[in-house]
């Protein structure tokens, strides 16, 4: 059976995690932390979560992946079985993964773990994200699932992400980038937040936090 190595906190743990419980896909949880030791580095060549334990070995990067169950698991229509709809899913990920998220990653050290950016930083993102959502507010549709009224593959990525994008903004600049720019992400995460899956993933993300809390 297929093990996911990674920890509930992580968005993209929770990208692949939401993606193998909506399709029902069978796979055992391993809490494992990113790490720099060679134990971690034989699974995850730069020590990141998640990664998969396979029949075949073992592999990494969130969207690598996706591809892989979708692959192995054709039946499950991970992705449309439309070509053009499914390049346009494709792409919708890319944009979220790629141009919002690891973008907004750079405030996060300030937005959500007491650090610091810089000002040479703040100047630098805010840049990047006013131009990147103004990409992604073309492309999105927001009926109310980011490729219309169907839920697709794309809404793993966009609910995963969306909210740290909004929330480090606000953290960090005082003002939230995706309200700003006509995005009601809320209203988007609670439409998803409502597929068991989803609330699997949200109350195992919240249970984690009390845990860590206490710890």
């Amino acid at each position: 059976m297929i093990r996911l190595c990674g920890f509930s906190l992580s968005n993209y743990y929770n990208k692949v995690k939401f993606a193998l419980l909506e399709h029902e896909i069978p796979f055992i949880e391993e809490t494992v932390l990113a790490s720099q030791d060679d134990a971690m580095l034989a699974h995850s060549p730069l020590g990141k979560v998640p990664f998969l334990i396979t029949e075949h070995g073992s592999l990494c990067e969130s969207q690598a992946i996706i591809e892989y169950l979708a692959a192995c698991y054709p039946e499950k229509q991970i992705f449309s079985r439309d070509p053009w709809e499914a390049a346009k899913e494709r792409e919708m990920m890319l944009f979220v993964d790629v141009h919002l998220e690891l973008t907004a990653r750079n405030l996060y050290k300030q937005a959500f773990f007491g650090g610091t950016v810089t000002d040479a930083t703040k100047g630098r993102v805010e840049k990047l994200l006013t131009r990147y959502i103004g990409g992604f507010r073309r492309l999105a549709q927001f009926g109310p699932y980011l490729r219309g009224d169907r839920f697709s593959v794309a809404d793993f990525s966009g609910f995963v992400h969306l909210p740290l994008v909004g929330l480090a903004t606000q953290q960090v600049y005082g003002r939230d980038f995706l309200v700003e720019a006509g995005i009601d992400w809320k209203s988007y995460w609670k439409a998803i937040n409502v597929r068991p899956a989803a609330e699997r993933v949200t109350a195992d993300r919240k249970a984690y936090m009390e845990a860590t809390r206490k710890a």
